[in-house]
């Protein structure tokens, strides 16, 4: 009978199994690190992109900032240069005002009212005078309202004077808004 020995085939079979494997593993393993490289790359490339967009955003935002502060002061500038256009035109107004009250005082006196003193005191005026008849006064007053520098007139006295009938008046005049003068 003849022996056959079959070990060292099997043997050789399982070593190169073993081989196969180890190959495939080393190869695995290969790729492996491949794939982890090449992700590493990609994701290295990918945050250099963001932050050349970053650094590229912030460049804008700082162009931005600085046209929005340019923008704000000019903004600033605008209303510094409106309050004082309006401190011009008030001042302005108020000083015509003062004349045009002086022309129409000047038209509204009636003849036999003589006036004796006028003041100003801001947007109040006093009118101190004599008149002929109380008729006199009372169209000095009449002529008066209507006038656009004044919102009220008041009458503060009469005071009937000597021989000849006169009547001593004084009147308070107030400029602007409001509806009631003051004395």
């Amino acid at each position: 009978m003849t022996r056959i020995n079959l070990l060292p085939w099997r043997q050789a079979l399982a070593e190169r199994r073993r081989k196969y494997l180890l190959v495939l593993l080393l190869a695995f393993a290969c790729m492996a690190l491949a794939a982890l490289w090449l992700a590493d790359q990609v994701i290295d490339q990918a945050i250099d992109r963001q932050v050349s967009r970053n650094s590229r955003l912030e460049e804008h935002i700082a162009t931005q900032d600085s046209r929005i502060k340019t923008i704000d002061d000019l903004q600033e500038r605008s209303q510094q240069l409106a309050e004082r256009m309006k401190v011009v035109q008030d001042l302005h107004d108020a000083r015509s005002s003062g004349a045009r009250l002086f022309e129409q005082l000047a038209r509204a006196v009636p003849e036999g009212v003589h006036l004796h003193e006028v003041v100003a005191n801001g947007d109040t005026i006093s009118i101190r005078g004599t008149a002929e008849s109380n008729q006199d006064i009372a169209r000095l007053m009449q002529q008066l309202k209507p006038t656009q520098g004044s919102s009220s007139t008041r009458l503060q006295r009469v005071q009937a004077e000597g021989a000849r009938g006169e009547s001593e008046f004084q009147l308070m005049v107030r400029q602007g808004e409001s509806s009631e003068a003051q004395p």
